[in-house]
């Protein structure tokens, strides 16, 4: 129990002085105390509002924010407040963003393949949406110990997953499938240049064809260094991650299904991106669209 708590419980029938001699606490200390109650309380209050727009804002994202995107979420609502409150507000009711989980390796390279120039070089930004893009496989694992794959195309601009493609196999015909999404996603690629690692999928002569008949110029990272290819490779750590969210595998294949559909969604239209200033893909697609207008008018 707080020391002034007792004092203050137990002060008619032993005299404040005599109180905090015992406790070893001064009484200039107890009085302080007293004087702020009105302050500590209304600062409790305070804390609890804020712990339950906290717990909302948690909620909606299936439990995977932490403190800077929950920060952000709040003062986008109207709320002043900074992280480190938040934080200490959040250790106090339990709550945590999902942590990244080991990642395991998918993508088998092809040493044998025609060799193609690295034309990101680890410089994973953009300044116009449409002009690169990155994209890997991940597998999704299901009860049973059977699995699924995923192969994406990711927008370096923007961060927005433009083409995606799930099949039960790891052949190029998903790579390919992914790279039409994002094509229909866009209208056209042409031009783009389009970064991947040595997997014998994105090495194949059918994805190479499939590449410049989109005309996109393919681009790969160095043989066995998944730094070079690391955005890709961390978008799909942060997809298992809250889509599982600490469990193994999905117990069927329609519920992984669903779960990625709606996770995918929620990426690209809502869930804030730190590299975006904590805006969801889309609304920083919109934001540059306005600023691009802005300009041209201007000029």
């Amino acid at each position: 129990m707080n020391r002034c708590q007792f004092v203050e419980d137990h002060q008619r029938r032993y005299g404040v002085k005599r109180l905090c001699r015992v406790l070893g606490l001064a009484r200039s200390t107890f009085y302080y105390w007293r004087r702020t109650a009105s302050l500590r309380a209304a600062r409790q209050a305070a804390d609890a509002r804020l712990a339950a727009r906290i717990r909302t804002v948690h909620r909606a994202s299936d439990g995977t924010y932490g403190v800077p995107r929950i920060t952000a979420e709040l003062r986008d609502g109207g709320e002043v407040v900074n992280h480190k409150r938040v934080a200490r507000v959040m250790n106090a009711i339990g709550l945590a963003g999902l942590r990244l989980r080991r990642r395991h390796r998918t993508t088998i390279p092809d040493l044998t393949s025609t060799k193609v120039p690295d034309l990101i070089s680890r410089d994973f930004t953009a300044t116009e949406v449409n002009t690169k893009y990155v994209g890997d496989i991940t597998y999704l694992p299901l009860s049973g110990g059977t699995f699924r794959y995923l192969a994406t195309v990711i927008d370096l601009a923007s961060r927005r997953l433009a083409g995606r493609a799930i099949a039960d196999h790891m052949r190029a015909g998903l790579v390919i499938d992914a790279l039409h999404a994002a094509e229909r996603t866009r209208g056209s690629l042409v031009g783009a240049i389009f970064h991947s690692d040595h997997g014998a999928q994105y090495c194949s002569r059918a994805f190479a064809d499939a590449c410049r008949e989109a005309g996109v110029t393919q681009s790969m990272s160095a043989v066995g260094s998944s730094a070079d290819n690391a955005l890709a490779e961390s978008f799909n750590a942060t997809c298992k991650r809250e889509t599982l969210q600490g469990r193994r595998a999905w117990d069927t294949e329609r519920e992984a299904h669903l779960d990625l559909f709606r996770w995918l969604h929620r990426y690209n239209t809502v869930r804030r991106h730190s590299r975006l200033g904590h805006c969801s893909p889309i609304a920083y697609e919109q934001a540059l669209r306005t600023t691009s207008t802005t300009l041209a008018e201007a000029a």
